[in-house]
């Protein structure tokens, strides 16, 4: 059997509801836990959502300003003994253009839009089907913007500007 042991009355201040006693540390915990939720709510909320807006400056409305538009004529070749495979090249309007092999010499050229001062793009690729040479060139109106050569059997190369 147990000794009965006396026990300090607690201070009706320091009791919950229920009669139990409180420790300050609990109140402690509870009120880190308060300001942890705060902080995490402040930081995850977006600020629109927190009230009202303040109004952003209206900037004036520009406008465009005008471009020149200029035609330009690509052209893009293919020299070589023995034809050409996997050709392969930037036509009009960008549209790919793909071709299993053609015969060389080979050539074409289309006429693409665009605006003045701009550079025009434009990609030729091929695989030399050997032995020899095969040479790629692709002129801008009528100029040579690049040109590049493989002797190497089954060797892929390109121009590009």
């Amino acid at each position: 059997m147990g000794v009965p042991t006396a026990t300090r009355p607690v201070p009706k201040d320091q009791r919950d509801c229920a009669g139990r006693t409180r420790s300050a540390g609990s109140v402690v915990v509870v009120l880190g836990v308060l300001a942890a939720a705060f902080a995490v709510t402040s930081s995850v909320v977006p600020k629109s959502a927190r009230g009202p807006a303040k109004p952003e400056p209206v900037a004036a409305p520009v406008a465009p300003a005008a471009v020149s538009t200029v035609r330009h004529t690509v052209g893009y070749e293919l020299l070589g003994a023995h034809g050409a495979r996997n050709v392969t090249y930037a036509g009009a309007g960008s549209a790919l253009i793909q071709r299993a092999e053609v015969p060389t010499p080979w050539s074409t050229t289309f006429t693409e839009p665009g605006p003045a001062g701009r550079a025009e793009v434009a990609s030729l690729a091929a695989q030399n089907p050997g032995p020899g040479e095969l040479r790629c060139r692709i002129t801008v109106d009528g100029v040579v913007v690049a040109e590049k050569a493989v002797t190497e059997p089954g060797r892929f190369f390109s121009c590009a500007v």
